[in-house]
């Protein structure tokens, strides 16, 4: 699972998977108007990474980027209609209704809604420089860094912020000190809604690995909409610790201050008191109940239209706010290790 892809060899692999003679000088020949098949719409539902309304904003060039893509490979798309789920189940129940024909969603999500979807292509990130299964080590006075490798997976961090608590907890990891339970269940949590894999399922397993309980255990746990809440409710001190993907700092410590009001950088005001085990990464997922997403051949070129966008400019600037850099075909089976975690998670919560 610790697999990394160097961003050299992904580009290799894709230009060879994707352009048959790719380096040859050879260019497609566009299809003609005889050879266009019309569809009257493509529905995209994003899962609520962050504020609906940054989501909203940032993909709005995709509309005509992914109908221009897939016109070059015969398909004359009317109308792209995208949308903000407000919850991540919200847009797994749209992909098992047909409501969407595709959606961005987590691997916890998509294990409880498999039977009505399937995986498309699973979405690459840059690994990050920190990837200690020892929570001290993040803290080393540095906010994390993107590298230039490429990862099928990312971590879970268990988030201590500026309040007295939350100062607390911190202090005890970064002197050695072993965390009791009595100690996380002293704080106040903000998590996401249980399909949510690093803001909820592999949080809840990390506490069962080290303490036999999970997090409907917790006595004072805080729902949110999106990892965006919970940093702002973190940096109000309305919350002690919050549960999120190992990136989420370098994400939001440029905007710490000036966004969510805190009172200092970020780096000075939080750190990590848990890591847990590697996630595989999101994925972009279709509708088995979607008429659009029927034929074979379309959905072949959604995903080639994806995967060449993301190595434009303009794709960089769109996925980017997903934490998405690229992506790659994927599998059901790549999810196995997923449906194990639920399924110990369910064990454990009966």
């Amino acid at each position: 699972m610790k697999k990394k892809i160097s961003a050299l060899l992904l580009s290799l692999a894709l230009c060879a998977g994707l352009l048959a003679g790719c380096g040859t000088g050879e260019t497609a020949e566009a299809p003609s108007d005889t050879d266009v098949q019309q569809v009257d719409s493509l529905k995209i539902a994003f899962s609520p990474y962050a504020d609906a309304d940054l989501i909203s904003e940032s993909t709005e060039p995709l509309e005509e980027l992914l109908k221009a893509k897939l016109l070059e490979k015969g398909y004359d798309v009317g109308e792209i209609d995208m949308t903000v789920g407000t919850s991540y189940t919200a847009v797994g129940e749209a992909l098992s209704a047909g409501s969407a024909d595709l959606g961005f969603i987590s691997g916890g999500n998509y294990v409880l809604f498999s039977d009505d979807c399937d995986v498309l292509l699973t979405a690459l990130r840059y690994a990050i420089n920190k990837d200690s299964e020892n929570p001290a080590d993040w803290n080393d006075g540095t906010i994390e860094e993107n590298t230039e490798d490429m990862s099928t997976y990312y971590r879970c961090i268990l988030l201590a912020g500026p309040s007295e608590k939350g100062q607390e907890l911190l202090s005890k990891v970064n002197a050695g000190e072993e965390l009791t339970w009595d100690d996380l269940n002293s704080a106040t949590w903000a998590v996401l809604n249980p399909t949510s894999a690093s803001g909820y399922i592999y949080p809840s397993l990390w506490l069962q690995e080290h303490y036999g309980k999970g997090i409907s255990n917790l006595d004072n746990v805080v729902e949110c909409d999106s990892h965006t809440t919970s940093v702002a409710r973190l940096a109000a001190g309305q919350v002690d610790v919050m549960v999120s993907y190992g990136h989420i700092r370098i994400k939001n410590a440029p905007i710490w201050e000036s966004d969510f009001g805190g009172t200092a950088p970020m780096v000075e005001q939080t750190g990590v008191i848990g890591v847990t085990d590697g996630i595989y990464n999101d994925m972009i997922a279709y509708s088995k109940t979607s008429d659009t997403m029927a034929d074979e051949a379309f959905r072949q070129a959604v995903g080639e239209s994806f995967i060449e966008l993301a190595q434009t400019e303009e794709g960089q600037e769109i996925f980017g706010v997903f934490s998405q850099v690229g992506y790659d075909w994927g599998s059901d089976s790549d999810y196995d290790g997923e449906r194990a975690a639920q399924a110990l998670l369910k064990s454990m919560e009966a």
